[in-house]
């Protein structure tokens, strides 16, 4: 105990070395802390701007559906299924659509386009549909019209109140055609959704494809997204084999791959950041051990065993780093919901890329609780580490060379 007194009181002596040894941990903790909270934060925000461009996070559909996309292999709306679905307590609500395509033309123009049939008010529920319409109106479940994307109306020539004329194939064969009135235009960040799609009420695509009482997929959002997997594993167990169930992940891997990429990449930037880390710590103790060269030197002189000396110097150390890291945390709780709340903006140009592909110019901050654990125990370990130097250096002390003025 009396080394504990003892340790203590060395540590507020000098107290301007101690405060310089705690601001290079504080430091260190809140940069470790910030740079970690704002990578998993974009990545977070880039995979929500993803999802809700049209995926959803999870998707139900027919057992082969996704290897053969086709009508035929659509199946029956089911309240039992529903019901399956969302007794999962992670399912925070689902949609169904049915897709598939079809040529659109508009006089002597023709394109052929995705065709989706929606539940108005549920889709935008997930997907914020409504959001995403620039002109005229959005589509209710009773409408008998459309909704266009921006590029399919400009390839087609078309604009609110026009009529486009929609040539298919339907359920088993059946032949696909109508004449819609457009009701809205929809502007999608992703150029490929933005140049093919085109929005219709569930019931009106289930009669123009003949596909009465059908859907080909159901779209899942979820209340945790870090519960993912588990919970596509299990409603995988719950809705038996004549479903499969798909996840975002699965869905779109090129975006995954381009997640992994870049957190591959953010590896070297933490990397080069806690060897910043390293040697901010390492000069402090430099500093230290200098200072009191002389101390140390008469401590062992007058008598005072080194394996003493050296738990005495691992404790002081231990006090600082963990004092340090404390306090690291403490300072980056706010600042880090701050910039949740209030994340930082990109400006000019490079906000107009981003907002261009739909995804948001900014940069904001996850709040994951492990992060702040994580962060102040790499820091902790590190600082703890660096002070085994001190160690060193009393072993290898001189007394008679130490007091040397």
């Amino acid at each position: 105990m009396w080394l504990f007194r003892m340790a203590w009181k060395n540590i507020w002596r000098n107290r301007s070395r101690t405060i310089i040894t705690m601001a290079a941990i504080f430091f260190a903790v809140i940069l470790s802390i910030l740079a970690n909270s704002l990578k998993d934060g974009v990545f977070n925000n880039l995979i929500k701007n993803v999802v809700s461009f049209y995926s959803g996070y999870v998707q139900v559909h027919k057992q082969g559906y996704w290897d053969e996309q086709i009508l035929d292999n659509s199946f029956e709306v089911s309240q039992t299924i529903e019901s399956r679905i969302l007794k999962n307590p992670n399912i925070s609500s689902l949609t169904g659509r049915l897709e598939s395509f079809a040529l659109s033309s508009s006089e002597e123009l023709t394109k052929g386009c995705l065709i989706i049939g929606i539940d108005p008010e549920r889709e935008n529920l997930i997907t914020s549909l409504k959001s995403k319409v620039i002109d005229g109106q959005y589509i209710k479940n009773s409408d008998l019209s459309v909704l266009l994307s921006e590029g399919l109306a400009a390839r087609l020539k078309l604009k609110v109140n026009d009529t486009i004329v929609l040539l298919g194939q339907g359920y088993h064969g059946a032949t696909a055609a109508g004449k819609y009135p457009i009701k809205g235009i929809l502007k999608f960040g992703s150029p490929d959704l933005n140049d093919k799609t085109l929005f219709m009420p569930l019931p009106l695509s289930q009669d123009l494809f003949q596909a009465y009482g059908n859907i080909t997929s159901y779209i899942l959002s979820l209340k945790d997204t870090e519960a993912l997997d588990a919970t596509a594993g299990s409603l995988r167990k719950n809705l038996g084999a004549d479903y499969e169930v798909k996840t975002w992940e699965e869905i779109m891997p090129d975006i995954r791959q381009h997640i992994k990429a870049d957190s591959n990449n953010m590896f070297y930037v933490l990397a080069i950041l806690y060897m910043l880390i390293c040697f901010g710590i390492f000069g402090t103790i430099l500093m230290m051990m200098e200072e009191r060269k002389f101390e140390l030197g008469m401590l062992v002189a007058i008598g005072m065993k080194k394996s003493l000396l050296i738990v005495l110097l691992l404790i002081e150390s231990v006090l600082t780093v963990f004092a340090g890291c404390i306090l690291g945390v403490l300072i980056s709780i706010p600042l880090i919901y701050y910039l949740k709340i209030h994340p930082i903006k990109f400006q000019g140009e490079t906000a107009a890329a981003y907002e261009q592909f739909g995804f948001e110019a900014i940069f904001p901050a996850s709040t994951d609780y492990n992060i702040f654990l994580n962060q102040s125990l790499i820091v902790l370990l590190i600082g703890l580490i660096l002070s085994l130097y001190p160690v060193y250096k009393i072993i290898r002390l001189d007394p008679i060379n130490s007091m040397k003025r």
